[in-house]
């Protein structure tokens, strides 16, 4: 007869086609059905937290939900970090975990429930007689509140006979978010008014209007009203009409872009949360501009928005077309008479920095040539992350993520990898991390390079430091020992798990770069570029950060 974890993995296998994850005493029978009795693909990594990063990695990349597994207690505890960047990041997964029997903790258990709950995730447990129901409400729930879940099987039920799995229903998600209410109605009559009149009209996407399909209806609103768009750094790719799209706001903008955003008069801002890095510390949009927010959270979530909708998206969007179109077009010729490409282009760099060392504009941009067009960009994070953001441009959200960055944490590269190629198995996946994070998630290494193998590139950007500290903390004067790594060979530690690892000290190093592309995926290895840079060029969003801090 079935056992409780053989509900969970039969009920889970009917929503999720991606499990993640190390196998330990409170998931084996879990691990064993999943393998066994279901078509879910099992793809193993060598550290709990990369169980979590795989499936958080998988839904950014495909939108399709994934799980992590883990064992209880210490196996747990590992995912924490990871836990907490899906619920800030609002990356729905399952984390399925053992935990301790019914009978009560053993001296090696910890209280999971109010662990998880410390991060923001909700637990449900299961049972002998509710195990495919619950597993059920989990995945509802995930998807829902766009949220990770953690799903726990005891002990001492993990293997017990439940009897035939009875069929679950499957999980119910909501509809799309509609204005509702005179007061929406009424702001949306009033956004159409305003973009109607503007002579500057400025439109702003985020990955919020990615997820709800917003694209088409922000393209035909954008030529409806002759708006310059542009996206946050999660919704590049968003708008369809590249010509008239200005990249990325925020620290990884161009200065000439976001001198234009600065000029108009009107701004819509569609699924963006307007952080603080998306709006250059409050400097994004001038005093006298009118901006207004549509999105699904409970208010306006910056303090320069003078008009807020709370909606989907791509329904709000679509309202507003309507209310345009019924007054007839009112093209201006803004957009018409501004140079966008000249005003979306950055710096090249010199090929070496004044120390000798290689200059990272010169390499990111010289990348960007280079590398594949159907590359999917996975990121760790640190002071790096705004090489790839400014000079490797993407073709659509998800194709340029960043795990990690939302509870700024390092450390999630190299797993971010194995969740990518699994979900985009005809793309080339590209990492770009730092030496502190690269050596902080190590063990994952072997984990990219057997997921990715002939369709995998990575790049460390090797300062011998952590970069963001040195660049704002010692500064300050604070002591750099502590900022200090001593230069690690990468290209060595690729060597060592069967990839092809290449030291770059000049641009003429990133020939290989071309020449891989060439050869046959299915006989060429990982590529690993450990890139020799200095660290004495600062990204011009962290000057943004030392700015603000000073």
């Amino acid at each position: 007869m079935p056992t409780v974890s053989a509900h969970v993995a039969l009920t889970l296998a009917q929503h999720i086609d991606a499990v993640f994850g190390v196998m330990g005493n409170g998931n084996a029978y879990f691990l064993d059905a999943i393998e066994t009795q279901t078509d879910a693909v099992f793809t193993a990594v060598r550290h709990e937290q990369g169980a979590v990063v795989a499936a958080d990695a998988h839904f950014r990349a495909s939108g399709r939900i994934a799980a992590g597994t883990s064992t209880y207690g210490a196996g747990f505890t590992n995912t924490l970090t990871a836990l907490a960047e899906a619920v800030q990041a609002h990356v729905p997964l399952v984390l399925v975990v053992g935990d301790e029997p019914t009978s009560g903790p053993r001296p090696w258990d910890v209280d999971q429930i109010a662990l998880a709950s410390a991060v923001g995730a909700r637990t449900y447990t299961v049972g002998r007689a509710d195990a495919a129901a619950t597993t059920v409400i989990a995945i509802e729930h995930a998807l829902t509140y766009r949220v990770p879940v953690v799903l726990a099987i005891p002990y001492d039920v993990a293997s017990l006979d439940a009897g035939d799995v009875a069929e679950a229903p499957a999980p119910r998600l909501p509809a799309p978010l509609a204005p509702r209410g005179e007061f929406a109605e009424g702001m949306l009559d009033e956004i159409a008014t305003a973009l109607r009149g503007a002579e500057r009209p400025f439109l702003l996407a985020g990955r919020g209007a990615w997820l709800a399909g917003a694209g088409p209806a922000l393209g035909e609103l954008a030529d409806l009203t002759g708006a310059l768009t542009a996206s946050s750094a999660l919704g590049r790719g968003v708008f369809p009409a590249a010509e008239y799209d200005l990249g990325v706001t925020g620290g990884f903008g161009a200065d000439g872009a976001m001198g234009l955003v600065r000029t108009a008069d009107v701004a819509v801002v569609f699924g963006a949360s307007l952080n603080q890095f998306t709006m250059r510390f409050g400097e994004l949009f001038a005093p006298g501009t009118r901006v207004f927010q549509i999105d699904i959270a409970p208010a306006a979530t910056h303090p320069n928005v003078g008009g807020f909708v709370r909606a989907d998206a791509r329904v709000a969007a679509e309202e507003i077309v309507t209310r345009l179109r019924d007054r007839g077009e009112n093209v201006g010729p803004w957009r018409e008479t501004v140079d966008v490409v000249a005003a979306r282009a950055y710096a090249p760099g010199d090929d070496l920095a004044p120390d000798g060392r290689l200059d990272p504009r010169s390499a990111a941009r010289r990348l960007g040539e280079l590398l594949p067009a159907d590359r999917v960009v996975v990121s760790d994070g640190g002071h790096f992350i705004g090489w790839a953001n400014m000079y490797w441009p993407v073709a659509a959200p998800d194709r340029m993520m960043m795990v990690g960055t939302a509870f700024q944490s390092i450390g999630q590269g190299w797993p971010s990898v194995v969740g990518a190629a699994l979900a985009r198995r005809d793309s080339t996946i590209v990492l770009t991390s730092g030496d502190g994070g690269g050596l902080m998630a190590i063990a994952d290494l072997e984990s990219a390079v057997r997921a990715a193998a002939g369709r995998g590139i990575a790049v460390i950007w090797n300062d011998a430091a952590y970069g963001a500290e040195v660049n704002l903390y010692g500064l300050k004067g604070l002591a750099e020992g502590p900022m200090r790594i001593p230069e690690v060979d990468f290209a060595a530690f690729g060597a060592a798990v069967g990839a092809e690892g290449v030291v770059v000290r000049t641009l003429d190093d990133l020939d290989r770069v071309a020449a891989w592309s060439q050869e046959d995926p299915a006989t060429r290895r990982f590529l690993l570029l450990d890139l020799r840079i200095s660290g004495d060029v600062i990204a011009p969003y962290q000057q943004e950060i030392i700015r603000v801090n000073s």
